[in-house]
């Protein structure tokens, strides 16, 4: 290319010929800020480009992603009449459409008098790969009823539009289509049929469709993996991981970054620290994808440390890393630091993203900050994530849980949009403070709305019932999620019921529930009935639930020192002292309780046994 270079610019009065190809030979090595250079220079010298160079041009500011540059040069193509060949108008719709401008995208697709295929396949790509699956699919249908059949590229661009959407019908639909075109044999064609049954749940046609293909690309046994990973099938995608090998498929990066997440699926720190040995003997460059992928694999095991150590060391970070390390800090109690790698994110001038919002503002809840959540709820707006729903869900709980539950209402019916997260966030807020009469009259809007309820909503509302008495509504509403929603109940379920049962003092009913339960009782069931036990003063009982605990739990300390209030409340001091022994010849160590104090912009905790620490904001 230097030498084509230094050829043209040797050349005293090229011709519009000459232009063409060398625009064009920068924009194919990669060089389209020359490219765009050149066409400048050619217009300072009176050569007015043609459909040729203009497409070439749009091409060069779509993989820089320059939209002000592609404007500009948009108008020139108005100007001079070229805007109805349907190269450089299709140029255009992907040139808007990769710019995050699908308004100014479609807006040409429409004004466009003829079309072909490859203007379709624009058009789809560009709703597709920006999220709006049904408009994608609109247009594939709209395609089709003008007569035009998909090609291959068009299949590999819609594709992915049945997958976010999870619609098993629509895409079993998709997938006979491809079977009578013949595209099914393509590996681009089936690695995103097996993505889309995954992302519907349904992997078991995932599988059946992987076995039925040669098994020599990666980008296949990945897709398989990465679906396994998904729904939870994390020793499934182990085993396809080591048959992988087996069959001398070469992993790839995306392998790795698609294996890391089941160590943390299957909480197994050992396996973690085994697959990040393998990428480092393997060779694998540890870009940003796959050392934030090992940063929250850590966390999520529990090893900030080595997620901090890890993050430390990684030599480009994006947003995604830090939103990667602030969770792991956030998810493992960790608010402090977790808001102190917010500031320092900003301070490195990285723009925090709405994803950052999410795992930041919970940090604030934890402590009870509320001028800081408000210093957050600020930003968001001001960065305008707050039309974000799942940014404003964890705001209602941050409002929620910092005791300003007007603040979380006015949030809550403020929403354009609300999913059954944000009703189960404002029922849950209203019940962790006692008020049980507000959460169950918000459930029975929620119903009114049309918004189906799910397990979750009956654990915040029977939760809401426990802590403010409701003995008979919350019986209500356990027989509602069975007999009306057909909700299995689960051990949460099971676990809320005893609580409630047990708080109003009734506990013989509270132990003939948890006999009746149709699975074995955890030691949260059991626990729920002990604290019952310690609140209304049954010994007996308390000893009961006590046993059935160490049977499943036996290195709890808390339970020991919820059974021995018990009996110092009746005065057994002997049986209490008792207690306390084998705690200490067992090393159990309850934890202090710990408090916080926000004064000044800065929060202090307190813990049982010792003085105030420093400030931590």
């Amino acid at each position: 290319m230097d030498d084509a270079r230094l050829l043209f610019d040797k050349t005293t009065k090229p011709n519009i010929f000459l232009w063409t190809a060398i625009i064009s030979g920068c924009i194919r090595n990669g060089l389209c800020e020359q490219a765009l250079a050149l066409y400048r220079q050619m217009q300072e010298q009176g050569i007015e480009p043609d459909s040729f160079i203009f497409s070439s041009v749009v091409k060069a500011c779509a993989d820089l992603s320059v939209l002000n540059e592609g404007i500009d040069v948009h108008d020139d193509i108005v100007r001079l009449g070229f805007e109805s060949d349907i190269v450089v108008s299709t140029a255009l719709v992907a040139m808007y459409a990769k710019c995050g401008v699908l308004e100014l995208a479609r807006e040409v697709f429409d004004k466009m008098s003829k079309r072909n295929l490859v203007s379709w396949s624009a058009m789809i790509a560009g709703y597709s790969q920006k999220g709006y699956a049904r408009e994608a699919l609109k247009l594939f249908n709209g395609m089709r009823m003008q007569g035009f059949e998909p090609d291959l590229v068009i299949m590999v661009s819609v594709l992915p539009a049945f997958s976010s959407l999870s619609d098993l019908q629509k895409g079993k639909c998709i997938h006979g289509y491809v079977i009578r075109s013949g595209f099914e044999s393509d590996f681009a064609v089936s690695t995103t049929l097996i993505d889309m049954y995954s992302k519907s749940g349904s992997v078991g046609f995932a599988r059946q469709l992987f076995d039925k293909m040669c098994k020599g690309n990666a980008g296949l046994w990945n897709a398989m993996i990465t679906g396994y990973t998904q729904n939870g099938y994390a020793n499934e995608a182990l085993e396809l991981f080591n048959e992988m090998q087996v069959e001398c498929v070469e992993p790839d990066l995306v392998t790795m970054v698609s294996i890391v997440p089941v160590c943390a699926n299957l909480s197994s720190m050992q396996l973690g620290k085994w697959i990040h040995g393998y990428i480092i003997v393997s060779g694998f460059e540890l870009d940003v994808m796959l050392g934030t992928a090992l940063i929250d694999m850590y966390a999520k095991c529990g090893s900030v440390d080595s997620a901090l150590q890890l993050f430390a060391t990684m030599s480009q970070r994006n947003v995604v890393s830090w939103n990667a390390m602030i969770a792991g800090y956030a998810q493992n109690g960790h608010a402090n630091e977790a808001l102190a790698l917010f500031n320092e994110m900003q301070l490195q001038n990285l723009k925090p993203d709405s994803i950052t919002m999410v795992n930041t503002v919970p940090a604030c809840a934890f402590l009870s900050a509320l001028q800081q959540g408000k210093r957050m709820h600020g930003y968001i707006i001001r960065s305008n994530f707050d039309s974000d729903i799942v940014v404003c869900n964890s705001l209602i709980d941050m409002y929620a849980k910092c005791g300003t539950l007007e603040f979380a209402r006015q949030l809550f019916d403020n929403m354009y949009e609300r999913t059954v997260v944000s009703w189960n966030t404002m029922i849950g807020g209203y019940g962790m403070h006692g008020y049980g009469e507000d959460a169950l009259a918000l459930f029975a809007k929620m119903d009114q709305e049309g918004m189906k309820p799910d397990r979750v909503t009956f654990i915040s509302v029977l939760s809401a019932c426990s802590h403010a008495g409701l003995v008979n509504d919350g019986w209500q509403c356990f027989t509602h999620m069975v007999e009306d929603c057909s909700i299995a109940p689960t051990m949460e379920h099971y676990a809320c019921m005893v609580d409630l049962l047990g708080r109003s003092g009734l506990l013989q009913e509270a132990y003939d529930f948890i006999q009746k339960m149709p699975f074995k009782p955890n030691a949260v069931v059991w626990g729920s009935l002990l604290g019952a036990c310690k609140i209304h003063g049954n010994i007996f009982l308390g000893e009961y639930a006590m046993n059935c605990i160490l049977e499943l739990v036996p290195e709890n300390a808390s339970h020991y020192v919820l059974l021995s209030n018990i009996y110092a409340e009746a005065g057994r001091w002997d049986v209490v002292a008792k207690l306390r022994n084998i705690m200490k010849v067992k090393g159990l160590k309850k934890s202090p309780g710990c408090s916080w104090i926000e004064v000044n912009n800065k929060v202090h905790s307190f813990f049982a046994t010792e003085g105030e620490s420093e400030s931590i904001l």
